[in-house]
C-alpha cells in the first residue's frame, strides 16, 4: 500500500476516530440481504481491530482478515482475551489464528488469501485515495467467487470541504469500479445539521451509503 507510514502512525498515536466501539449497526441490517451460508467463507480487508469481526464469526464458520498495523491486530486479540496461534506465511506477513478469525498483519495486496464467497468492506474502500482504488477493486474482485457478494459501506460528500481519509467515494464512481457486478443500493442515511461533519466540520453535505454488490 501507498504511505503505510500514515496508518502505522495512526495506530501507533491511537488515532483511531475511524473505529467503531460496537459492532456496526449496518452490518447487522443488512448483512442478511447477502443471503449469506455459514458455510460460506468472508474476507475482511484492511479491518483494524473492528467489532465487526466478533460478529461475523459468529454467523460464519471462517472469517479472513487483513490489517497493516500489528498494532492493532494484537490489540484485536488481547481486548477480547484470545490468544492466537501466530505463524510468519510469505516472509512479509504473519497469520494470527483463532476458532473462526484468520486475521494476516501487512498489505492486503500482497497476503496470501483464499478466494471467498463473501466480503465486507466498511473501512477499506473509502480510506484510499483515488489512484489506488481501481487497483484495490481488482485485488478485491480476484479474491471473490463466482456468484459472491459484497457488503460495502461507502461515505458522500463534498470532498473539497474536507480531507479524507476517509474519502468520498460517490455513486458513479462505485457503479464504474464494479462496472462488470451488479450494483445495488441497499441503504443511504443522510446527515441532518445535529451531525458532527455538518455541525462542527461545516459540511453542506454527508451521507453514509450502504451496497450490495454481485460478482
Amino acid at each position: 500500500m501507498k504511505d503505510p507510514e500514515f496508518w502505522h502512525q495512526k495506530w501507533a498515536s491511537n488515532q483511531i476516530g475511524f473505529h467503531l466501539q460496537d459492532v456496526n449497526p449496518l452490518l447487522i441490517q443488512y448483512w442478511p440481504r447477502l443471503s449469506p451460508q455459514r458455510n460460506e467463507s468472508v474476507f475482511v480487508p484492511l479491518c483494524g481491530k473492528s467489532e465487526d469481526l466478533i460478529w461475523l464469526a459468529s454467523q460464519h464458520e471462517e472469517v479472513q482478515g487483513v490489517e497493516l498495523s500489528e498494532i492493532a491486530v494484537r490489540s484485536f486479540f488481547a481486548e477480547h482475551f484470545y490468544t492466537p496461534t501466530v505463524t510468519r506465511v510469505n516472509g512479509a506477513h504473519e497469520l494470527y489464528q483463532f476458532d473462526e478469525l484468520m486475521i494476516y498483519t501487512g498489505d492486503v495486496f500482497s497476503a496470501p488469501l483464499k478466494a471467498v464467497e463473501l466480503i465486507y468492506d466498511r473501512a477499506a474502500l473509502v480510506a484510499l485515495p483515488p489512484e489506488m482504488r481501481e487497483e484495490y477493486v481488482t485485488h478485491l474482485l480476484s479474491l471473490l467467487k463466482e456468484g459472491g457478494r459484497v457488503l460495502l459501506v461507502t461515505l458522500d460528500y463534498v470532498q473539497g470541504e474536507m480531507a479524507g481519509p476517509p474519502f468520498c467515494v460517490a455513486k458513479n464512481e462505485v457503479e464504474s469500479l464494479f462496472t462488470d457486478c451488479k450494483v445495488t443500493c441497499l441503504f443511504r442515511d443522510d446527515a441532518d445539521q445535529h451531525h458532527p461533519k455538518i455541525s462542527q466540520r461545516g459540511l453542506s453535505r454527508f451521507a453514509e451509503v450502504v451496497w450490495l454488490i454481485e460478482k
